[in-house]
């Protein structure tokens, strides 16, 4: 009797500790830094306010930190003579920015809470209240990252999912991370905000025909066929500033910027969730917002891996 109540107790402490079971929580910070969400809920407030785009950059930055070893913080990490950063990666170099916001951000919470909450964790409430200033619904974010002490230029170089991206590329890189499909389209969402480079979209615009040629004319007025790479174009010409549905509006008249976005109706298999969250809003917030928790679950650095970066560019 004993040794089967001691097996019992071992097994249910093995559970207990498991990454698995309990690793984030919604009120991680309730008792450490009660503050935390309300601090960086104003600061992207404020960010949002100043730059509309800013809000758009802060999602990105989640999104490529997640996708490389999970969500620790990687992509925030400057080069050093120990560490080869993500921020010179082909996804990241020129293109990713926000980065002095997520500074501000974490000064201002160390503020109110020194060393305790993660550059992951502020990365993961940032992204959901730049979607919750640009229109869109909100979200319970559950917390309790650590931030990583290492980054891998290879992980961003390889694993972000280019503009370029076939579907079955893009189901492939979101499976490798444990998304599914419906978790890629909703999440490609995120690009009814923000801009491109002309370079990320050139050869779709002059030399693909699944393109609406009224759209690739107008495009291409911003973005030679030579020369002004970083010129920028928005992702959802209709709304550009606005987290609405007008992504999949676009894509079914074939107005999708980025070949990797119109290969999301295309005549493949994800036509139907296109034509799903084109109709209903609701549908889209709903499964956006249910995609990106699960994004923000990828791999996270946990009880006492890691570390809480008092400094977001550099470790401890």
């Amino acid at each position: 009797m004993r040794s089967s109540c001691l097996i019992a107790c071992i097994t249910l402490l093995i559970l207990c500790s498991s990454p698995a079971n309990g690793q984030l929580s919604s009120t991680f910070y309730d008792k450490t830094c009660p503050k935390a969400l309300s601090t960086v809920k104003a600061a992207v407030k404020a960010a949002v306010a100043k730059e509309k785009r800013m809000g758009a950059s802060l999602v990105r930055l989640h999104f490529h930190d997640c996708f490389v070893n999970g969500c620790d913080g990687s992509i925030l990490l400057d080069d050093s003579a120990n560490i080869t950063g993500e921020k010179t990666a082909g996804p990241n170099a020129n293109s990713a920015r926000g980065f002095d916001v997520i500074d501000t951000i974490k000064a201002q919470v160390e503020s109110v809470c020194s060393g305790v909450v993660s550059c992951a964790d502020i990365l993961t409430i940032a992204a959901r209240d730049s979607i919750v200033e640009l229109g869109g619904q909100t979200w319970t974010v559950q917390l309790g990252r650590r931030d990583a002490r290492a980054a891998s230029l290879s992980g961003a170089n390889s694993k972000i999912p280019g503009p370029a991206s076939s579907l079955s590329a893009l189901i492939t890189a979101f499976r490798n991370q444990g998304l599914s499909t419906k978790d890629m389209v909703a999440l490609s969402g995120a690009h009814t905000i923000g801009q491109a480079r002309c370079t990320t979209f050139r050869s779709h615009i002059y030399n693909e025909t699944n393109i609406n040629t009224a759209f690739a004319t107008s495009v291409k007025a911003n973005c030679p066929r030579t020369g002004g790479d970083n010129n920028l174009s928005p992702l959802d010409v209709q709304t550009p500033i606005a987290f609405d549905n007008n992504y999949y509006k676009n894509l079914q008249s074939q107005r999708g910027l980025l070949h990797s976005d119109q290969e999301l109706f295309n005549g493949g298999s994800t036509n139907s969730l296109v034509t799903s969250y084109a109709t209903n809003q609701n549908t889209f917030f709903r499964d956006f917002a249910t995609a990106m928790v699960n994004m923000a679950n990828i791999k996270p650095l946990t009880g006492t891996s890691g570390e809480v970066r008092k400094n977001c560019r550099k470790p401890n």
